[in-house]
């Protein structure tokens, strides 16, 4: 089963009007950006109360007259977000990786002046230091959508953080750069996010030896990915998987309960060395 969004009312009439498979394409089409508009929406909404960094908390202990669950250990979670958001896109995503047991989950507020990858990998990783000793925790697993991906992955291959990180999701990244919008090239890291720039291609060299697990969910009506598929990892060193979503846009990524499932089992199941499988409906493993 495909992930689609809400149905809108004048579908029937397309479907008469179009040959059937240019229908199909131009309905999911109309589907995917109804969900994107109303996604839209509904993050305006919530963006003010992400602005400000959260409060860090030391996670509580339990009691000593409770007897300690026999759980496996899971590393704390890190959210980051992309260019000019903040925090706020992953309420949704936080919410489900706290019913299904990942307590321990915090976001990173990069400034939306922010002019360089290199610079917010150096943030990220004095971030994740931070986690790492108050929690006692000697790993992470990272979740970074569009930008963020990108800024997390540079941490991994190139400032050593796969000793901290590791699985890190990336959704909806441009891992070998995106061509759309080219009139925001005015801002730096918009042009670090072009093909064959400096930055990208410091990602494409060698990284013998790198530890962190990578998936990447993409998706094919992603608007914000020229071309589509800059959005998997393609690299001969990194132990990556590529997961195609059907039928929903970039916002999508980060809410979409489908995609939710799908990074839940990532993080469950992925770890350097073994083979994982995340599989949920509209989910597709490349």
């Amino acid at each position: 089963m495909k992930v689609t969004g809400a149905a809108l009312p004048f579908l029937p009439l397309c479907r008469r009007l179009l040959p059937s498979r240019l229908a199909g394409l131009s309905l999911a089409l109309l589907k995917a950006t109804a969900l994107e508009i109303a996604i839209l929406a509904g993050h305006a909404l919530l963006y003010p109360s992400g602005i400000t960094q959260e409060r860090r908390t030391t996670p509580m202990l339990p009691a000593r007259d409770t007897a300690p669950l026999p759980t496996r250990t899971r590393p704390p979670v890190v959210l980051l977000h992309g260019f000019i958001d903040n925090r706020s896109v992953f309420v949704l995503l936080r919410r489900s990786l706290a019913q299904h047991g990942r307590h321990q989950v915090e976001s990173l507020n990069y400034s939306p002046l922010t002019c360089d990858i290199r610079a917010a990998a150096e943030l990220l990783g004095r971030h994740i230091e931070g986690i790492c000793e108050r929690t006692g925790s000697s790993q992470v697993d990272v979740v970074g959508h569009s930008l963020g991906g990108l800024i997390a992955r540079y941490y991994v291959q190139c400032l050593g953080g796969d000793l901290r990180v590791r699985t890190l999701v990336t959704l909806g990244t441009p891992h070998s750069g995106t061509r759309v919008a080219p009139l925001a090239n005015a801002h730096p890291i918009v042009r670090q996010m072009r093909p064959g720039s400096p930055v990208l291609e410091e990602l494409s060299r060698p990284a013998p030896g790198c530890r962190t697990h990578f998936v990447s969910f993409w998706s094919d009506l992603d608007h914000l990915m020229d071309p589509l598929e800059t959005a998997c990892i393609d690299h001969p060193d990194l132990l990556a998987q590529n997961v195609r979503v059907s039928g929903i846009g970039h916002l999508a990524l980060p809410v979409h309960p489908a995609v939710a499932t799908g990074i839940r089992q990532a993080l469950d199941t992925a770890s350097p060395g073994t083979e994982a499988t995340p599989r949920a409906d509209g989910l597709t493993v490349a």
